[in-house]
């Protein structure tokens, strides 16, 4: 015990020692001194009294007491209202509650220091005992047991043994004070020493401001300032050194309990102690590493915490610490605060500002709460849920922004250390964008969306309508060592070593705070909201995947029905299953929750319309939008904007796709024509963007644009599209343009991703048809750009030919499969279950491909009545022909009965409007003599009698598909088709046979215009191997590549041809001349 005596003396020793350095040079206050300042002579009991008072505790407490008089009473304010002021003699009656009484005490425990006095006649040493004794609570009499208030009072019995022994009156001084203190913190026990030196703290400080405020002589005054001195240092002592009290150091700061309290609580951390503690930063070594301290454990403590629990104490305490810019300096160089060696998923645990980030209402068991069960809940619960869910996350939200504020705001070095911190929460998040993501080795949703969040809000200040700090994005920003790690992201238009040594070539300057910020925000769009949309697709995926297993898993039920153990082990594996399905609708519903939070997408559409704009100016090298873009753009002006992370534009495609697809109105009219901008400069320069799916993207977002809305028949984009110029100029162009280009996107699933894209690119050109400006505008560029229009045409065709096909195939599979199965008793189970599958699997078929053969169809319509010579050209034409007859007699033909299938509404199958749609094309050609030409050349599926019971159709089961003058028109065209057939086989017949070299040798028809390959040197007639290159860009007999302007023409042989022909309709016409003469 003497050892351990020993060694708080020798802590107490060194601790004095600091504190003693500290105390100014004052005199001893002259006992003998008179002092007339206000104070409160706290009212001590006898030693009988505290049995008394702990029996009447629990009682009702009625105090009357008479107020004391005074020489001169204050004026009545009311006098003049003709209102009688109370009697200041009157009793006053006051009851309440023990329990009220207690915290009523304690409320007016600090009001009632300001009014401390002095009696007529008081010394200043016996004031000072008095004061002294109110703050902090101690005595030296030991039968005091609590004041006049009922506040316990503690006796110092080594104290005033000590002044017993000097012979020095028995009275509080500031001389003994820190021994009083120190014995008095030592010898609490319900409460801690930092408790009780608190609660000394409030009331000193209240006392000095009382002593301020009334101008008390400076002996008092520096009586109460060495006290309020004292009271700090030995605050600090019991934050630093709790042994220093004879308590065990805990395992968190004794700080961080006081910091979760009200500022006003007695045992709260209050604006003038921090402000005390900062000004001791520079003399104390140990005050500023404790307030780091305090805050590290705040972030350690809220990491094991949830929206569950009570987190906002914490963000609080941060939020009134980081008012102080002194305190945000020194937190901000806290190892904690950006550890060197942390991983993505440990981001959210180890830093300092990681848990707060942390909480959402997307963590661990939080989903659950919020959507129990829910698969049984109807939608009204899951929308207010996710309302709830929202207004929580909104407010920690703005709180997250508010301390993010004050440390950007307070320093550079702080301000620095919050952007690298950001930085790298983005960076070590790479993994989140991959294919297959591992959630254990990132950072989860609600973390990286809060950043989001943040960021975006950041951003605001300088994001003004006028965009009148656009220019402070610096580009440069991505070669002067940025903050966001692009190395290994894929460039819009640039392969790994160009854009590395792109990069490598530093520019010159520093990098501004805007530049800074914007970045970042991309970047954390990217990794953190996007991700998590990403992940949503995904889990609506597997969630259809698992309902599925669990349908098939089910159907294995009646094997284990009569052994009660494996059916019960069954039963729990399907529970355990269903459970995780439970959970992944939990999850998938808040995740719903957070993304369609309109106030939200609303600050992300206003961050990304500034990104559109950025880089429309940065590819086009224009003052956009004060300078208007022109298309096509100058290649030369693109080499910085295809080093850009393609991120930059994918961000962008998939913030609005999203928003299209669940909250269209949440976009404003500026903004649709920006987007409107994007969309079609990008496509029209295809070629500066190499990535074919985010090019389909920018479609995508046009075909959402043009979907029908509450007063919005043309959708969001659709009437804007309807008359933007640049849209009327450069729409029609820059959508055919990828309609040829996604024939080859490069990825395994390319035969089936073009015809989706190509889907969206018919909707979007069929809203905007009725404008006959476009038209005009089509037709004149099909004349001057023949090319383009001929491989738009060809590919066209190809659509038309191969989904027709498969969709007429996918009904005459079903109407046999149909057939078979109408008797299953008949056919062995696995054949049975064989056919069964097959006929599935051809009505999934056959509801994809029809749907794609009724826009195909479409499309094919309204250009054959626009481009009625593009679809003539020699090179297209008889493909044309073949196409149309081969459907026709599909259609109507004997084999016609096949395609009867049972609902056929279910796939959107109508036959009659298919082959209205078909005698449509028919009709829009029908003046073209080489289309009537081809189909009478079709010696596969030409067939007059198609023809006219197409017509008898018309006439008695679809009376309302085709009008009377209409099938004038088609009965017409029959008739010429029959003569054209007539004299192209009297003109064959002419030439007898024909030499080998005079046919081409893919057709084997006599060529027009016979052409050299030039690698194969092959003779060929131009139309086939033009129509050949518009599909294939090789020589056919080499596969050498090859162009149509290097081909070379065969005069010498087209001459030996026309020689023939002239030859062989000579040698008709003497033979015709020959019978015409000779005798009947």
């Amino acid at each position: 015990m003497a050892d351990s005596s020993s060694d708080a003396d020798k802590i107490r020793n060194k601790r004095l020692a600091k504190l003693g350095s500290q105390t100014p040079s004052t005199t001893t206050p002259n006992s003998e001194g008179n002092n007339n300042e206000p104070a409160l002579t706290p009212t001590v009991q006898s030693a009988s009294a505290p049995a008394q008072q702990q029996q009447e505790q629990n009682k009702t407490n009625i105090n009357i007491s008479n107020s004391p008089t005074s020489s001169k009473p204050p004026d009545n304010p009311f006098a003049q209202l003709g209102v009688r002021a109370p009697s200041r003699d009157a009793p006053q009656i006051n009851i309440t509650s023990a329990a009220q009484g207690e915290i009523l005490s304690e409320k007016r425990s600090v009001s009632n220091q300001r009014r401390l006095s002095s009696k007529v006649g008081e010394t200043l040493g016996d004031w000072e005992d008095k004061v002294l004794r109110a703050i902090f609570r101690t005595t030296l009499d030991p039968s005091a047991k609590s004041d006049g208030h009922g506040h316990q009072l503690h006796f110092v019995k080594s104290v005033r043994a000590d002044l017993a022994d000097q012979g020095q009156p028995i009275r509080l001084t500031t001389a003994i004070l820190d021994q009083a203190i120190l014995e008095t913190a030592s010898g609490v026990s319900k409460i801690t020493p930092l408790d009780y030196l608190l609660g000394c703290w409030k009331r000193v400080t209240a006392q000095l401001k009382h002593s301020k405020t009334h101008k008390a002589e400076g002996s008092r005054l520096d009586v109460v300032k060495e006290a309020r001195r004292l009271c700090m240092s030995y605050c600090i002592f019991a934050i630093t050194m709790p042994e220093m009290f004879g308590r065990e150091p805990p395992e968190f700061s004794p700080l961080v309990p006081h910091l979760l309290l009200d500022s006003e609580d007695d045992r709260g951390v209050c604006h003038d102690f921090l402000v005390e503690a900062i000004s001791r930063f520079s003399e104390d070594e140990t005050v500023e590493p404790a307030l780091v301290n305090a805050v590290e454990d705040l972030s350690r403590q809220l990491a094991k915490k949830t929206m569950n629990d009570d987190y906002k104490s914490y963000v609080l305490a941060l939020r009134r610490l980081i008012r102080y810019p002194a305190i945000v300096k020194a937190i901000a160089q806290s190892p904690l605060f950006l550890p060197l060696s942390t991983s993505a998923s440990d981001l959210e645990a180890t830093t300092l500002l990681g848990p707060f980030f942390a909480i959402s209402p997307l963590q661990a068991d939080i989903t659950t709460d919020f959507f129990s069960s829910p698969k049984t809940r109807d939608r009204a619960f899951i929308t207010n849920s996710q309302q709830s869910l929202r207004m929580s996350l909104n407010t920690h939200q703005q709180d997250l922004l508010d301390i993010v504020n004050h440390i950007v705001k307070s320093d550079k070095s702080a301000r620095d250390r919050m952007l690298d911190w950001f930085a790298v929460c983005v960076n070590k998040n790479h993994k989140r964008r991959a294919l297959q993501v591992d959630k254990k080795l990132v950072s989860s949703d609600g973390f990286m969306i809060n950043i989001t969040v943040c960021l975006d809000q950041l951003c605001e200040p300088f994001m003004d309508a006028q965009f009148s700090k656009i220019d402070r994005i610096d580009f440069e920003y991505l070669r002067r060592q940025p903050r966001i790690d692009i190395k290994d992201e894929t460039k819009l238009n640039m392969d790994q070593n160009t854009a590395e040594n792109f990069y490598d070539e530093r520019a010159q300057g520093s990098n501004n705070f805007i530049s800074e910020v914007f970045f970042l925000t991309l970047a954390a769009h990217h990794y953190g909201t996007e991700a998590t949309n990403q992940t949503l697709s995904q889990l609506e995926k597997d969630l259809k995947r698992m309902e599925k297993h669990i349908e098939e898993i089910e159907l294995d039920r009646h094997k284990w029905i009569n052994n009660p153990a494996q059916l019960e082990m069954f039963d729990n594996a399907i529970k355990k299953y269903k459970d995780q399905i439970d959970k992944g609708i939990s999850y998938k519903y808040a995740v719903q929750g957070v993304l369609l939070d309109e106030q939200m997408q609303t600050r992300s559409l206003q961050f990304m319309r500034y990104v559109i704009v950025w880089l429309l100016r940065l590819a086009s090298q224009t003052n956009f939008p004060k300078q208007p873009i022109r298309l096509p753009l100058n290649p030369d002006h693109t080499n910085v904007f295809e080093a850009l992370p393609e991120y930059f534009l994918e961000d962008v495609v998939g913030e609005y796709r999203f928003v299209m697809r669940n909250m269209p109105w949440a976009i404003s009219s500026t903004q649709s024509d920006e987007l409107i901008i994007l969309c079609i400069t990008f496509l029209r320069n295809s070629e500066k963007i190499k990535n074919p799916y985010l090019k389909s993207g920018l479609v995508t977002i046009l075909f959402a644009g043009t979907w029908p809305g509450p007063n919005r028949p043309k959708g969001v984009l659709g009437d804007l599209l309807m008359g933007l110029p640049i849209a009327t100029e450069h729409l029609l162009h820059a959508l055919m343009k990828f309609y040829i280009e996604v024939e080859n996107t490069g990825a395994h699933t390319q035969f089936y991703d073009k015809f989706n894209i190509r889907y969206e690119i018919f909707q979007i050109i069929k809203c905007i048809w009725a404008n006959q400006i476009y038209r005009e505008n089509l037709d004149r560029e099909s004349k001057a750009n023949v090319d383009f229009f001929v491989r738009f045409v060809n590919l066209l065709l190809n659509d038309v030919t191969f989904v027709l096909d498969e969709s007429l195939t996918a009904f005459q599979q079903i109407h046999n499969l149909s057939q078979e199965l109408r008797n299953p008793q008949h056919i062995e189970q696995a054949i049975r279950q064989e056919k069964e599958e097959a006929l599935t699997a051809a009505k999934g078929k056959a509801k994809s491909y029809m749907q794609l053969t009724n826009e195909t169809v479409a499309m094919l319509k309204l250009f054959t009545e626009a481009l009625a010579d593009a679809f003539t050209m020699p090179e297209i034409v008889q493909r044309l022909a073949d196409m149309l007859d081969y459907n026709v007699d599909a259609l109507v033909g004997p084999k016609s009965s096949e395609l009867k299938v049972e609902n056929p509404q279910e796939y959107d199958f109508q036959p009659r409007v298919l082959l209205a749609d078909i005698l449509d094309v028919y009709l829009h050609l029908r003046n073209k003599e080489n289309f009537i030409l081809a189909v009478a050349r079709d010696g596969r599926s030409y067939k007059p009698a198609n023809f006219q019971k197409a017509t008898t159709i018309f006439r008695t089961k679809a009376k309302e598909l085709k009008s009377p003058q209409e099938l004038h028109a088609w009965t017409v065209l029959g008739e010429k088709f029959k003569k054209a057939k007539e004299a192209d086989e009297q003109a064959e017949d002419d030439l007898g046979e024909i030499p080998d070299e005079f046919l081409d040798p893919l057709m084997y028809t006599l060529m027009t215009d016979p052409v050299i390959l030039p690698t194969s040197k092959t003779t060929i007639d131009r139309s086939t191997i033009r129509s050949h290159l518009l599909s294939d860009p090789n020589d056919p007999f080499n596969r050498s590549p090859l162009k149509i302007e290097d081909v070379i023409s065969n005069t010498e042989l087209r001459g030996q041809i026309e020689a023939f022909k002239v030859e062989k309709r000579g040698a008709k016409i003497a033979q015709a001349g020959i019978m015409d003469t000779s005798p009947g």
